[in-house]
Parts: C-alpha cells; sequence; structure tokens
C-alpha cells in the first residue's frame, strides 16, 4: 500500500506540496544528502525510495540496527563501482542515529566526494544524537505525524485496495484513526485487525472497536525525546495556568509507564522555579505529593500528584526567587573573593576584634523596628538589588514589606 508517487503521499505537504521543501529541491536538479527526522509511520522510507526512483538513483537500503563497519564499506564499494559507469546511488539508512561516532564518521568521505546521496531515517532529535560533521554536510527534514485528514487519506486508499470499506460506524472510524496517534503504518495495522475480526456484513461500534483491538500503546521511550518533550509539555502548561491541558499530558505520561517519582520530582521544580514565594504553599503541596505517592505507590499514589499538578497549574506564578538566585550565582563567581564588611563578621580573636571585626555592628532585635538598616554588602561591591517580587499572590506582601524596609533604611542612613 505504499503511494508509487511522491504526490500521494499524506501528510506531508510542507516537504512535498507544490512549494514543499524537497519538491523545490527537485525541481532545483541538486537533491544533496538529506536527514529525515519524525515519528515512526510518516513515511519516511516511502519517500526515500520515491527520491531514488524520479532521480534514477539505485536505491541501496540498510539499517543502523543491524549494520557494522564492514557492510558499510561493502556498500561503498558497490556505490563506488555504479559511479564508475555514471549510476548514482541512494543509500537509505534506517535508524542512523543507532550509529557510533566513528561509524557516523565513515560517511563523510563518501558524501564529499559523491559516491553515495545519504538520507538517514531518524526518530531522535538529529542534534543529539548525529555528529556535528554529518549535519553539517546534510539537510534536515522534518516530517509531522499525521493527522485525522491524512490517516482518513490512507484509509480510504486501503479500502480501494481491499475493494471493501472498513467495518466501523462513524464514530469507531473516527476512533480508530484516533488510535493511530499520527502513526500512518499503525493505522493499516489497525484496519488490518478489523477486516480479520469483522464477520459477514458485520459493522463494529466504538466500544467493540477497544475490545477487538484492545489499546494501541503510546509511542514513547522513556530514555529519549518522547520522555522530554511530554515533561516539557507538562512543565509549559502549568507555567501557563492551564489545569486542563496540564493534567492531560500528566495523564499521558502515566498512560505510557513513566516513572511516577520522576514526574512528582518534576512538579516539586515546578513549584520552585515558576511559582516561588507567589505561593510558598505550592512546594509544601508538591513535595507532599511526592510523599504520598511514594507511601500509597500506583494506581492510588497517582491520585495525590494530579492534586499537587492542578494546584501549581493554579497557583500565582512568580520565578522572581529563580531569577534573583541565577543573578546571585552570576555575581558570586564574578565577585567571590570580596570580604565582607568587618561590620557584620564575628570576632572570636582579640586580634580580630582589634582589627575591628564586628565593631559597630547593630543587633537588628534591638530596635524598634526589628530591623536595623546596615550594611551587608562588600564595600567594593556596594548594595545590590536582586529579587523583585512580582505584585502576585503571597510577593505581594513581600513587596509591601521590602518598600517599608527601604523607606526605614533611607530614613536611618539620613538620605
Amino acid at each position: 500500500m505504499r503511494p508509487a508517487k511522491l504526490e500521494d503521499v499524506a501528510g506531508q505537504d510542507h516537504l512535498l506540496g507544490p512549494d514543499g521543501a524537497l519538491t523545490r529541491l527537485l525541481r532545483s536538479g541538486s537533491l544533496g544528502s538529506l536527514i529525515f527526522w519524525g515519528p515512526p509511520g510518516t513515511g519516511k522510507t516511502t519517500v526515500a525510495r520515491l527520491l531514488a526512483a524520479q532521480t534514477n538513483f539505485s536505491f541501496v537500503q540498510i539499517s543502523a540496527i543491524f549494520s557494522g563497519v564492514s557492510e558499510l564499506k561493502k556498500v561503498f564499494e558497490e556505490a563506488k563501482k555504479r559511479r564508475s559507469v555514471g549510476q548514482g546511488t541512494l543509500l537509505f539508512v534506517d535508524e542512523i542515529h543507532r550509529f557510533n561516532r566513528a561509524q557516523q564518521d565513515s560517511f563523510l568521505p563518501v558524501m564529499e566526494d559523491g559516491t553515495i546521496i545519504l538520507v538517514g531515517a531518524t526518530t531522535e532529535n538529529p542534534s543529539f544524537e548525529l555528529n556535528a560533521a554529518l549535519l553539517s554536510r546534510a539537510r534536515v527534514m522534518t516530517f509531522r505525524a499525521l493527522d485525522e485528514t491524512a490517516i482518513e487519506k490512507l484509509l480510504e486508499r486501503a479500502e480501494k485496495i481491499e475493494g471493501k470499506y472498513l467495518p466501523l460506524d462513524g464514530d469507531a472510524r473516527s476512533a480508530l484513526i484516533r488510535m493511530a496517534d499520527g502513526d500512518g503504518r499503525a493505522a493499516l495495522t489497525l484496519a488490518e485487525e478489523i477486516w480479520r475480526a469483522a464477520g459477514p456484513d458485520e459493522t463494529f461500534n466504538t466500544s467493540q472497536l477497544t475490545e477487538i483491538v484492545q489499546r494501541r500503546a503510546p509511542i514513547y521511550d522513556k530514555g529519549q525525546e518522547g520522555h522530554y518533550n511530554l515533561i516539557s509539555a507538562l512543565h509549559k502548561a502549568v507555567r501557563g495556568s492551564d489545569p486542563d491541558a496540564s493534567l492531560y499530558y500528566l495523564a499521558r505520561m502515566f498512560d505510557a509507564g513513566e516513572d511516577r517519582l520522576f514526574i512528582a520530582r518534576r512538579v516539586v521544580r515546578m513549584a520552585v522555579e515558576d511559582i516561588g514565594l507567589a505561593d510558598p504553599q505550592a512546594l509544601v503541596i508538591a513535595n507532599a505529593a511526592k510523599e504520598a505517592y511514594d507511601f500509597l505507590g500506583s494506581p492510588e499514589g497517582e491520585l495525590a500528584i494530579a492534586n499537587a499538578v492542578i494546584y501549581v497549574a493554579t497557583a500565582p506564578k512568580s520565578n522572581a526567587a529563580y531569577v534573583a538566585f541565577k543573578a546571585a550565582t552570576r555575581l558570586a563567581k564574578e565577585h567571590g573573593s570580596l570580604m565582607p564588611p568587618k561590620i557584620i563578621l564575628n570576632a572570636p580573636t582579640k586580634l580580630m576584634k582589634n582589627e575591628g571585626y564586628g565593631s559597630g555592628y547593630a543587633y537588628d532585635h534591638d530596635t524598634p523596628e526589628g530591623f536595623s538598616g546596615q550594611n551587608y554588602w562588600p564595600d567594593a561591591l556596594g548594595r545590590q538589588k536582586l529579587y523583585e517580587p512580582v505584585d502576585r499572590g503571597f510577593e505581594r506582601e513581600i513587596g509591601k514589606r521590602l518598600a517599608y524596609w527601604l523607606k526605614l533604611r533611607k530614613e536611618k542612613s539620613g538620605e
């Protein structure tokens, strides 16, 4: 059921439409090496095959999972022989990110001298998984997960080829498209299961469909990009005060089997980074959720994490403490050798007392306001302003205190 022409490929119009990136390359007559990056089942292998056919290159396919240096040398030698008689080679390498650094480097000479046009396919972010030298010689083409329209197009083509309709009612057909999760190959596999299960004149509804196919496991690699994408999406949704989206991404990670304590730790981080002192209770609740899950386990403890996610998503937001701490860290690195003013240093020895350590120190609790207003910064650096509370949540109250202390400090210093 692979498309026979590039224009028949579904869901990648940004690459293969009239003004698509690949269309423009083909039109220019200069293809060059490419990296196809995208989720499974989005047409990477199919497009590589069709590119070879359209450009009259010999198509050679290998998988990085099963190939080593000896296999690569053999492929390169055969490509050189073809080139000597005027025949180009398009080498398609599936899972190219599986090759180690030395194996990736072995492509460089044959890419540069034109022995091969490399088309590498990867589901992982090339920026993290491929050598800079390889990336500099290839153009990255991003394949997108298929939307519902593209999946529907695939199903209609399958029905035409099979000469029969899928035995699903309208709602069940929509459910099957959603189950495919943007993966065209998965959609066709699900369709095959339905045809295999259906009896004569039988039509399935959504509940029957779910029972037949059971449930397709989410595409999610806890050690790779899916892991980072979803935790990033959860963090951004919390920061954006959207509890519904936050719960959606949380549920997706639960559904995919993500480590619950990893999620709980990240929620604690959200509480200190994006809420901070605008709601000090957020950290308490996030940490309590982590402890509750650790005590209850799954599935009972998952609700505690969900409660914490809702709380941090709906809490007032402030990164003032986060920004202030980063600024303080930078100052500490730049001025880490400066001595604090002697007035605030203890004098445990007679010599230090004679040197003026602690001389003139004002004990704040002895003042009427509980505030002395003295300087605590190194004399060579002077007073700095790092923490700027926002006018939201509890930080509004902190801002009032700081303004009051600033007023007192000016009064006491005679400014």
